[in-house]
Formats: C-alpha cells, structure tokens, sequence
C-alpha cells in the first residue's frame, strides 16, 4: 500500500490542476486558501449562472434538505414535479426526464432516439452528429462528439454518429440515410472555440429533418438556461426541436440536468430509463430557484445588455492587439487570439487574479455569471488588456 504524501496525490490525476485551493466564493468572485480573491470568467464552464453560492440557491438547499433529501425515483416528490411542469409551461416541450449530468442527460436522448427509431422507423439507429462537437464522456456520448483528442480513446467506441460540418447542409444531406433517426446539435459549439450554428442554418435543419421525418436533438448543456439572451438558444432561430438536452447552468451550481422531449418523441417504457439520484427533490429544489430567477422581468434583456458590453469590449482589445474576431452570443462569447498563446494568457490571468479558459490554443471562451456586472466586465477588460501588451511588448523584444 501506498501512502499519498500530499492531498492532491489522494486525487486521480486526470488533469492539469494550478496548486490553488478554492474556499469561498460570492457571485463573481473566489478566494483560496491564501485570502487571495479571483474574478471568475469560468463559473464552472457555464454552471454557476447567477454566480457562487447564490442566496437563492443556498436557501433553496437548506430548506429542501430539511424536508427531504431523496426518496428514490420510483416515488413522485414535489419539487421535481414543480420544476418539470415549470420547463414545460416555458418551452415546447411536453415531458422532462431529470439527471446528473449534461453528459447523462445526452446519453439519455440518444437512447430515447434509438428507441424510436425501433418502435417507428424500422430499426434506424444512425444520429448524424458534427465535427468539432462536444456532448460529454460517457462511451456514447464521446462516439456522438467530433472532437479529435476523442478519437483514439477508449476503443471500440459505440458506433453510428456519422459527422457533418456545422453551418453545411449539404453535408447532412449527404449522410441521411434509411438507418438515420435524427440529427443532434449543439446550437454553439463551446469546446471548440465557440463556433455557433447560424440562425438559418437552424431553421433550414429543422426543416430537412420535418422533411425525411428524422427528430431534430438540441443539446443545449452550455447554451440554455438564458447563456445566450434567451431561456433556450433554439428560441433565437423560431424552431421547435423534437428533444432538448439541458444542464450546467440549470442547477446553479448543484450536479442537475434534464432531457425533454415533446409527447410524440416520448417513447420509453418502463425500465428503458432511469438512475438512482434522478430527480431527487434536493437537485431539483436548487434547479426551481434558478429557473424561477431567469424567469424573471427583465433578467434576459439584462444578460442581453450585458453580453453586448462584454463583446463590444473584447471587440475593442482585439483591435488595439491585432488580434482575430469575436464569436458567440449573450454572455457565451469566444476572442480569436490568432496565436497558440491561449494557455499563456491563462496562466498569467490567473497569477492576476482572473480566472480565463482557452478551449482551444488560440482561443480564449467567457463565461461568467448571467447577472455580471459592468465593472466585473471590465476589471476582467483591464487585466486581458495588460497581459497582452507585456506579451505583445516581449514578442516584439524577442
């Protein structure tokens, strides 16, 4: 037996980690075990959407976990009912299953697709799926991903996830096929550097699915939940998707998502679907909170106006650094660094006290809390700014 002589040794070593301790964290903000305070642009990558340890959140938990905690998914419980009709009444959707993970809740609809292409389409299985996507870790979901890192791992992968190009429908086109049951989507491709699907290229994919009778899947982990401007991104383009996943920011910071489904995709049987922890009241009282806080008047407009500052400053830094366009919508935007200098930019934002992600080596990604301030965003604004003009004045030395 081996004794781990530190506490990260004690942890699977499954990622590059700074030796930083976060301890508390309020809003926009973190500290670490130092006393050290860092603005967050991350939030969890999109969980934290009204920032850490909402009062809204917090006072949810405590009252819910004083009544009950869990009482197993084979009995109805209040709060995952609530919660559940509540998405229904703002969606198009008619019924919600409830899960642990964006990466669950996208294993879920591809199982629910499967099941109705055997009940309905003769055994069709095929999802068509696009390049540079990204829905999660399980086996199916990393096979469903057109992440390339993914590709030589954990082998064989599931198959049938032909991939198209994002914004081509020629390219779907191309793949349909008498084994294909629907197209899966994410509205913006967040790992990939924050590409998103234009508007038309939404509503003319919902219209080729109608047309060869195929489901149209939104994965809206990153985007939901009012990231873009809208509760749900699908809402910017005038659709009605079939299946729509949810997760990240729908717990608030709690392990929450949900797979919807209008009634005529909602085919499981009983004992096709289900989870220990699924929808137990405690998750789903912190989910309530959140949804019933972007529900209210005026919050969008506000991560909408919010959003346009954010990117009207990256904007602006961009151009007094040379540097590439902006990309996004609402308060999920991405700044085209041109270079690989992303994990640089990282580092030294963190050593600054801000808290940035490149998902890609010449990307940076923002994603902070839905209710950030104008001054947060400009603090995060001055420190970007600094960083770049010591780099760009070390380029130019070297």
């Amino acid at each position: 037996m081996t004794t781990a002589t530190h506490p990260f040794d004690a942890l699977m070593d499954i990622t590059t980690r700074p030796p930083t301790v976060f301890v508390r964290g309020e809003g926009s903000w973190l500290w670490d075990d130092t006393g050290k305070r860092y603005l967050d642009f991350v939030q969890g990558w999109a969980v934290n959407c009204l920032g850490h340890s909402p009062s809204q959140v917090v006072e949810a938990l405590t009252e819910q976990a004083k009544l009950l905690l869990t009482p197993s998914p084979a009995f109805y419980n209040a709060p995952s009912l609530e919660l559940a009709k509540a998405l229904v009444d703002r969606s198009c959707f008619d019924q919600v299953f409830f899960a642990n993970s964006g990466a669950e809740a996208n294993e879920g609809a591809i199982k629910l697709a499967r099941k109705f292409g055997a009940m309905k389409r003769s055994g069709s299985h095929e999802i068509i799926t696009f390049e540079g996507g990204f829905h999660g870790r399980t086996l199916a979901t990393m096979s469903a991903s057109g992440k390339k890192a993914f590709e030589p791992l954990f082998e064989p992968k599931v198959s049938g996830f032909p991939k198209a190009q994002l914004n081509d429908l020629a390219s779907v086109r191309r793949l349909i096929s008498d084994k294909t049951i629907a197209v899966m989507i994410e509205p913006i491709q967040g790992e990939a550097g924050v590409w998103p699907a234009t508007d038309q290229f939404l509503r003319d994919l919902r219209s080729m699915t109608r047309a060869h009778g195929l489901l149209l899947i939104v994965d809206e982990i990153q985007t939901g939940m009012g990231r873009t401007g809208q509760l749900f991104h699908y809402e910017h383009a005038g659709i009605e998707p079939d299946i729509m996943t949810l997760g990240k920011g729908i717990g608030g910071g709690v392990p929450l998502a949900a797979l919807l489904a209008t009634e005529a995709a909602s085919c499981f049987e009983h004992g096709d679907q289900g989870g220990t922890f699924n929808g137990n009241p405690l998750m789903c009282a912190a989910g309530l909170a959140v949804l019933k806080r972007v529900s209210e008047p005026n919050f969008l407009k506000s991560v909408v106006d919010a959003g346009a500052y954010l990117e009207s400053e990256l904007q602006r830094i961009s151009a007094r650094h040379g540097l590439g366009e902006v990309r996004g919508r609402g308060l999920l935007l991405a700044l085209d660094l041109k270079l690989p200098i992303g994990a640089s930019v990282v580092a030294q934002a963190l050593q600054d006290g801000v808290l940035l992600n490149s998902p890609q080596p010449d990307a940076l990604r923002f994603m902070p809390a839905l209710n950030v301030t104008r001054a947060e965003i400009s603090g995060m604004i001055d420190c970007l700014d600094a960083i770049l003009t010591r780099m760009g004045a070390a380029r130019r030395v070297a």
